[in-house]
């Protein structure tokens, strides 16, 4: 499967986006999706999953009720939606795919490109 993430950008403290993530394919809702990121000088992180129904989602504890990972299994696309941003979120921001719900970067065994996100102060 290749994945295409769109929707990075430059935002103030406080702002929100939206990053999507176009999957090919046909089995796209067989896959779990998740989001990480990499912050300069830092090693890539989880931020969120979600399972192929879109029933279970999960996130890192920082993150939670800021962001939202969510998906449109018939648009092939997830989605992670971004509120109260802050400058500790700048990051590379990259989608994955996977076969098991998790936090561990190893499960996923598809990546998309990176699309950059930076919040100014």
């Amino acid at each position: 499967v290749q994945l295409q993430a769109s929707g990075g950008g430059l935002v103030q403290a406080g702002g929100s986006l939206r990053l999507s993530c176009v999957a090919s394919g046909r089995t796209f809702r067989n896959y779990v999706m998740a989001w990480f990121r990499q912050a300069p000088g830092k090693e890539r992180e989880f931020v969120a999953t979600i399972s192929g129904s879109g029933s279970r989602t999960y996130y890192t504890d920082s993150m939670k009720g800021r962001f939202t990972i969510s998906r449109d299994n018939a648009k092939n696309t997830v989605y992670l939606q971004m509120n109260s941003l802050e400058p500790e979120d700048t990051a590379v921001y990259c989608c994955a795919a996977g076969s098991l719900v998790a936090r561990s970067r190893e499960q996923y065994n598809y990546w998309g490109q990176g699309t950059e996100v930076t919040v100014s102060s």
